[in-house]
């Protein structure tokens, strides 16, 4: 039976593996709340600043959230510690009109993977942060579970 279930978990081990992403992390809410105040920061290193990269916003929420959207402020600092880049992001949870949800889940926890930034170019080699800020108007904001970032080189072309 033990060697059953370490199977299992292996092969989603190795299913939910991105090959192209340098970095994949998340950080979860206390309470599942996450407050104005909570600025999560993900740092990671780029080796090859020469390549573009695609950097997409993870966001796991449970059904009861009570909004179709979140805006996220995006902040980028680079090897120096200043600040290359903010975008204030949208990130569409439910479909509008139905209340659908649009990530990937099961039960009333959903998991979405939304592109911030296709082909992000890094000035240069070294270790960059990315900081993310809820910006909606409620505080706290209930209901979302972690929020995550990944870094992927782009997948090469279809033929």
């Amino acid at each position: 039976m033990k060697k059953l279930i370490s199977g299992i978990f292996l092969c989603f081990t190795v299913l939910a593996c991105d090959s192209n992403a340098i970095y994949k992390s998340f950080i979860d809410f206390k309470d599942t709340n996450w407050y104005v105040k909570d600025v999560p920061a993900f740092t990671f290193e780029v080796k090859d600043e020469t390549i573009p990269y695609d950097i997409y916003l993870l966001v796991r929420n449970a059904s009861q959230y009570p909004y179709n959207n979140l805006y996220v402020t995006r902040y980028i600092y680079g090897p120096d510690n200043k600040l290359i880049n903010k975008e204030l992001k949208q990130i569409i949870l439910f479909e509008p009109k139905t209340g659908k949800p649009l990530g990937k889940g099961l039960g009333d926890i959903w998991d979405s993977k939304v592109l911030s930034s296709r082909g992000y170019k890094f000035p240069k080699k070294g270790k960059y942060t990315i900081k993310l800020q809820q910006y909606m108007r409620q505080d706290p904001l209930p209901f979302i579970m972690s929020i995550g970032l990944s870094v992927e080189k782009p997948l090469p072309p279809k033929q």
